[in-house]
């Protein structure tokens, strides 16, 4: 069951929801539960996962924080969000 059809069932029964069996509700719901904890993030090609866990691994953070990372710097170097101001005055661990 794709998350399409998942979504397109709880739009049938969002319309329908007075002549909706509570069996067939509960088993809509459970679904769509399901679908969303098992929800994996935007699948990416074997060589673009195999370098970002290892540049994670490399910084020590989590592929999940370095993805936010690259997406905010991306959004920010393109002008898509504002560049976060830096504290001069702040320390760092020798990278900027």
């Amino acid at each position: 069951m794709t998350r399409r059809s998942v979504a397109e069932d709880i739009e049938s029964a969002a319309k329908r929801i007075a002549d909706m069996p509570r069996a067939d509700l509960q088993i809509i719901l459970r679904r769509a539960a399901l679908m969303l904890r098992n929800v994996g993030g935007v699948p990416l090609e074997p060589a673009t996962a195999d370098a970002l866990d290892s540049i994670a691994a490399e910084m020590k953070i989590s592929r999940l924080d370095l993805i936010q990372i690259i997406l905010r710097e991306w959004l920010e170097t393109n002008a898509y969000l504002p560049c976060r101001a830096i504290d001069e005055e702040s320390e760092t661990d020798g990278s900027a």
